[in-house]
């Protein structure tokens, strides 16, 4: 896989994972009791389908990483490693959900009744999604593979999710904003996060296609450096 090549599957999957994660998160909302079970699990495979672009999205950034900079092919690695974990974690809660509404004869609100994902959505979550983010925003910074703002970014979202880890303190009711199952712990940050990785997914591909011009006029300055705005 060249460098080009690896921008270029590094954005559609970034884009590919915001798409259904934007449309995953008002799936939450739309009712204000147990939701029925069409919903549930509607959001959930939405959810899962996010997860294994996000995989690829982590995979294909190490190899980004490494064909930018092998130095900091170890950075690429971590942001490999978190993500994986990130992924796995929220795997199994969402397979928990699901699990626990298919059992039932009745709707339930599986962020209530399914006790188990409570710190797997949460503090767990954003503890890995805080290493990920700064393994990511820590790569970007030293190779310059991508426009100076992403790499910012990547650093605030990972001390925001930081924040979020003592949730597990303040109870068990999603309509709290700062709960261990919180409207604010989970959903607002897995908004927040979709969104960036949207932006940053576009910024990727359109940095693939600026390589490829680059390379056609027989250039060899990096189109994603922190001096070229995207």
């Amino acid at each position: 896989m060249n460098e080009t090549i690896a921008r270029r599957i590094t954005g559609i999957a970034g884009v590919a994972t915001a798409a259904a994660l934007i449309v995953e998160v008002p799936l939450y909302f739309i009712y204000s009791g147990p939701p029925p079970d069409s919903n549930v699990l509607a959001r959930l495979l939405i959810g899962i389908i996010a997860l294994a672009f996000l995989l690829v999205f982590v995979t294909a950034f190490r190899e980004l990483v490494k064909r930018v900079s092998p130095p900091y092919e170890w950075a690429g690695s971590m942001a490999f490693a978190t993500g994986l974990v990130y992924v796995t974690v929220t795997l199994v809660s969402s397979g928990l959900e699901a699990g626990a509404v298919i059992a039932v004869d009745h709707p339930i609100d599986p962020t209530i009744a399914v006790s188990g994902t409570y710190i797997l959505y949460g503090s767990i979550s954003r503890l890995m999604l805080a290493f990920f983010l700064t393994s990511v925003g820590y790569a970007i910074a030293r190779t310059n593979l991508l426009p100076r703002w992403t790499g910012r970014s990547a650093y605030l979202l990972a001390g925001v999710n930081l924040a979020f880890v003592p949730s597990l303190f303040f109870g068990n009711t999603p309509a709290n904003f700062y709960a261990a199952n919180g409207w604010g712990t989970t959903a607002l940050m897995g908004a927040i996060f979709s969104y960036w990785l949207l932006a940053v997914g576009i910024s990727t591909y359109r940095s693939a296609t600026r390589l490829t011009a680059a390379e056609e006029k027989g250039g060899r300055g990096r189109p994603g450096v922190g001096t070229v705005s995207a």
